[in-house]
């Protein structure tokens, strides 16, 4: 009977130092996915990115780079899947804006023609701004830049949208 008990004991014990090492893991796995969420940009930080391609844009459709147009749409709209999980709200809003809002001006890039992209292009700066005032963010207003920010790109070079690799 002792032994019965002892040995019940100690199962118990056992099953005690396992349930605090496990609370304890769960613990520390939370921190960490805590502190990898806490490093992951949320909406400003990929929208920066988002911007800047935007811009980048533009200048390569005038050029005649439609390749690199359509690299610069393909990832900027990729830039903000960061927020799939850190805005999971938001992020939707985002989702939606590209594949309606947006899709007129990856059209004009896909047919190659200046003159729709140019017209898509400037609504969907109007469609920007209104949804950043309806964000309550009105104070950042989107507006066609007279030169690329990246510099460093060559926007004068021939090439077909369909020569970004998939």
């Amino acid at each position: 009977m002792l032994k019965k008990c002892l040995g019940v004991i100690a199962v118990t014990g056992l099953i005690v130092a396992g349930t605090s090492l496990c609370v304890s893991a769960a613990e520390d796995m939370q921190k960490q996915i805590d502190g990898i969420m806490g490093a992951l940009p949320k909406f400003a930080v990929p929208m920066r990115e988002v911007g800047d391609r935007f811009q980048n844009m533009y200048f390569a459709a005038e050029g005649g780079n439609w390749a690199l147009a359509n690299y610069m749409s393909k990832y900027m709209h990729k830039a903000m899947n960061p927020a799939m999980v850190t805005k999971p709200n938001e992020y939707p809003d985002w989702v939606d804006f590209y594949e309606n809002e947006f899709a007129p001006v990856n059209k004009a890039i896909a047919a190659e023609d200046m003159a729709a992209f140019t017209k898509e292009y400037n609504a969907v700066i109007s469609s920007c701004n209104a949804c950043h005032d309806g964000m309550g963010y009105g104070f950042i207003q989107v507006k066609k830049l007279a030169a690329p920010p990246d510099q460093g790109i060559e926007y004068k070079l021939s090439s077909k949208a369909a020569d970004v690799p998939k």
